[in-house]
């Protein structure tokens, strides 16, 4: 699947079910709550923060679809391709950093 498709996908979710797109402001704060759910178990799992017995069964991949999720939904009501915006930011991100990483001490 690519991004375009994900995004069709989103969008006819939200006319079966969603009613309509929550507000983008509402959106901008849901996908801080989802990125927060993220990094809690990120912290905890592979950082130097415990994780409780109620994180444990907190599923990473869950998470990070939700985070997806907001972003295809604030990527469609705001009329963004999603998929020429990555490939315009992978193409700049290639010309730009590839030689920057490999002539970073810090990542031999």
């Amino acid at each position: 699947m690519n991004i375009k498709n994900a995004q069709k996908i989103v969008d006819n979710w939200i006319q079966q079910h969603g009613v309509r797109y929550f507000n983008e402001l509402t959106n901008m704060a849901q996908l801080t709550e989802e990125v927060g759910e993220v990094a809690r178990i990120i912290a905890r799992r592979y950082g130097e923060q415990s994780e409780k017995e109620s994180d444990k069964n907190k599923d990473l991949g869950e998470e990070l679809a939700d985070v997806l999720f907001v972003v295809l939904c604030l990527a469609n009501q705001t009329g963004i391709d999603l998929q020429e915006a990555f490939d315009k930011k992978m193409e700049i991100k290639t010309k730009r950093d590839h030689d920057r990483h490999h002539n970073n001490p810090k990542l031999k």
